[in-house]
């Protein structure tokens, strides 16, 4: 029969194995190994002091130490060297240390926590009564210290591992475009919100599929498929040249999408593929800037051989000097060049005045500005192209001056009746004006063929162009872009009234001061 302390020992060594090898939690399992430090060497206190890069020596984790105690402790950690080994000579002044402020004497005992000769802390154990450790004592502690040491490196090692995951999966998370992980035999180990949205699925069913089986297209994409990569092993490419484009197939009804899938392989220091990442892009916006940039360079070239034409064809007639032209004849081919002129150079200030509106450039000059005057003069001057077209002018009584730009006003009104001139035949063209105390209100409507519902959406954009505009009338598709620009940078807002259905009305809104 073994005595009753070996009993003892042994059952709190297996106690010990279990606690070790069960409980990663790292201040839990702090706690455990103090406890049963305490409990093994019959102590009544005791704590554990952890050494780490950032931080040096301190306190953990504490037990039967009196609170007023406790800061103390913790200045007095920080003060020891990061190499404190098993023969520190520290317990004894630890031991002083809480005799005087305990009033009474306490023995204690203190070992390091090693792994490989480096220290990463150590556990300190006290007795309120006289009397020493034995040797006994400081083998079951040793063998523990032992035990919990490499305990507390596994649960540190599994904390960073876990805090690594956490920060990874917030990193996916936040990131607006798709991310898919792959493995070497390209399933899908995981996957973002982002894709998820993209593909119109849910994450967590997409995690174990084949990633040719997710990943479809409406046509063939342009660019270097994930088979060739794998056929070649990667090596061949650099991560440049790892991108693909295409049409992605969504799930249910919806339309496929634009996407852009750049490849990055992940390989361990032997050269083994550990995983794919692939970043999927929506480039739905580039699509539509690129269509964007084609269509105004067609629009612009044509809007521009126009007047160039007929200036250049009326200057060369002028100068032919087999012909005598009479005076009038002079005047209109005169008239024709000057009109043009002015022509070109409104477009190169609509395209000067977009870039400066876009860039935030524009500083507004700001006065007080009144409306009414300013859409009288507007109409006197358009008045000699109205043809059928009459002018009504309606403008609550009393409207307030607002605080805005002048020049910017007049060119929104200038753009507005324009535009609303250039579709009109015959009819009205209505201005009314409201004031509605901190704002006011201005339409702009006309008894012409009105928008087309499907256009409405994107009537503001820049370079915009219904097909029925672009095949009837002139323009760059910049007059409403610039309206609105306008309004926005008074921090007003602007749009188009739907129920209006005599034609076309637009609508802004700007407030009254500053």
């Amino acid at each position: 029969m073994l005595p009753d302390y070996r009993v003892r020992q042994r059952e709190y060594l297996l106690e010990i194995s279990r606690a070790l090898t069960e409980e990663l939690d790292l201040n839990t399992l702090l706690g455990r190994i103090l406890q049963i430090s305490i409990e093994m060497l019959s102590g009544h206190a005791g704590f554990i002091a952890l050494t780490e890069e950032n931080r040096g020596w301190h306190l953990a984790v504490s037990k039967g130490i009196p609170p007023a105690l406790l800061d103390y402790l913790e200045s007095w950690l920080s003060n020891l060297p990061e190499d404190l080994a098993e023969d520190s000579n520290y317990i004894p002044e630890i031991n002083k240390m809480l005799s005087d402020i305990s009033m009474g004497m306490i023995t204690g005992v203190g070992l390091p926590l090693l792994v490989q000769n480096k220290p990463l802390g150590q556990i300190f154990v006290f007795r309120n009564y006289r009397g020493v450790f034995t040797a006994n004592d400081h083998s079951i502690l040793n063998n523990f210290a032992n035990q919990a040491a490499i305990a507390v490196r596994n649960a540190r090692l599994y904390n960073q591992v876990r805090d690594q995951n956490a920060r990874i999966t917030a990193l996916l998370a936040s990131v607006a475009d798709g991310i898919l992980i792959l493995s070497p035999d390209l399933r899908i180990q995981s996957v973002n919100k982002a894709f998820a949205r993209l593909l119109n699925s849910g994450a967590d069913s997409l995690v174990g599929e084949k990633y040719e089986d997710v990943v479809q297209w409406k046509d063939e994409p342009l660019g270097l498929k994930i088979k060739d990569l794998t056929q070649s092993g990667w090596q061949d490419f650099e991560p440049g040249e790892m991108f693909l484009e295409g049409d992605l197939i969504r799930k249910g009804r919806l339309e496929p999408i634009p996407v852009a899938i750049t490849y990055a392989p992940l390989f361990s220091d032997t050269g083994q593929l550990l995983n794919v990442i692939a970043s999927v892009r929506d480039i739905t916006r580039y699509r539509e800037a690129e269509e964007m940039k084609t269509g105004f360079i067609s629009t612009i070239s044509h809007e521009l051989r126009t007047p160039l034409s007929l200036i250049k064809g009326y200057a060369s007639t002028l100068r032919r000097e087999d012909v005598k032209w009479d005076a009038k004849m002079v005047q209109e081919s005169l008239k024709v060049i000057e009109d043009e002129a002015d022509h070109l150079a409104a477009m190169v200030d609509d395209l000067l005045d977009a870039t400066k509106l876009q860039s935030g450039d524009v500083v507004l000059k700001k006065t007080q500005v009144d409306i009414p005057a300013l859409v009288e003069a507007q109409v006197r001057r358009f008045a000699p192209q109205a043809g059928m077209v009459r002018f009504k002018v309606e403008m609550s009584e009393p409207f307030p001056l607002i605080v805005a730009d002048e020049e910017r006003i007049n060119q929104l009104f200038t753009n507005l009746i324009a535009n609303a001139l250039k579709y009109s035949e015959e009819g009205d063209i209505v201005i009314r004006g409201q004031n509605l105390g901190d704002e006011i209100t201005v339409c702009v409507s006309d008894q012409g063929k009105g928008f087309d519902p499907m256009d409405i959406p994107f009537v503001f954009d820049r370079f915009y162009r219904s097909d029925r505009a672009a095949k009837s009338t002139k323009g760059t598709g910049l007059g409403l872009y610039l309206c609105k620009s306008i309004v926005l940078a008074h921090g007003g807002r602007i749009w188009i009234d739907e129920d209006y259905k005599e034609g076309a009305r637009v609508c802004f809104a700007l407030p009254v001061g500053c």
